[in-house]
């Protein structure tokens, strides 16, 4: 199934959106909602580092050769959970 580098970076930022606001509403409780919506770190940064997350996991995958595109947007899910987890520890 030959995919299109437009497509392949549309599902990388949907991946990293979504994933990105997953971590900032479920992630955290309701007083570390209230701390990042004070000092403006909300929906906006939690989507853009998933995003820059899922291109690091997508790319790799490719580094290590794991071929089958849905196993690269599985790491690219994983990537951006793990940039995501790495960077809320600051």
């Amino acid at each position: 199934m030959p995919e299109s580098a437009l497509s392949t970076f549309i599902i990388l930022v949907v991946i990293g959106i979504v994933v990105g606001l997953i971590f900032n509403r479920y992630g955290r409780g309701w007083l570390g909602r209230q701390v990042a919506d004070a000092t403006g770190v909300g929906d906006i940064t939690y989507s853009l580092i998933g995003i820059a997350g899922s291109f690091m996991g997508y790319h790799v995958g490719i580094i290590l050769g794991l071929l089958p595109s849905a196993l690269l947007y599985l790491i690219a899910i994983i990537g951006a959970a793990l940039t995501l987890w790495l960077w809320r520890g600051r």
